[in-house]
């Protein structure tokens, strides 16, 4: 249940990002909120993904299902770094930009 709500915030902040493309503001400090919602909600899905996993690990003696919950964090840990890199960078980029509106 708390993947799935996870998972909302995502689409519901993409939209919202996607909105911001539409009418050409997604270089804006708006957009940043929004790009922090998807982080912090990978961040949570990933915690508690991890202690499912730490949970799991210790108690099932078929390899298979640990193994699919470590590829699954590892996934979503990378996801979650890919996040972190894309807001740094549209960070830069609304810094440029608006340096760029100041000089025109």
């Amino acid at each position: 249940m708390f993947w799935v709500l996870c998972v909302q915030v995502v689409i519901v902040a993409t939209w919202k990002l996607l909105t911001l493309v539409r009418n050409d503001r997604i270089f804006s400090t708006a957009s940043l909120g929004w790009v922090d919602a998807i982080v912090w909600a990978i961040a949570a899905a990933w915690v508690v993904l991890v202690g499912v996993f730490r949970y799991i690990g210790f108690t099932v003696d078929d390899p298979g299902l640990p193994l699919l919950l470590f590829l699954m964090v590892v996934g979503v840990a990378a996801l979650g770094l890919l996040m972190v890199v894309m807001r740094a960078l549209l960070r830069q980029a609304t810094t440029l930009r608006t340096d760029m509106e100041a000089v025109i």
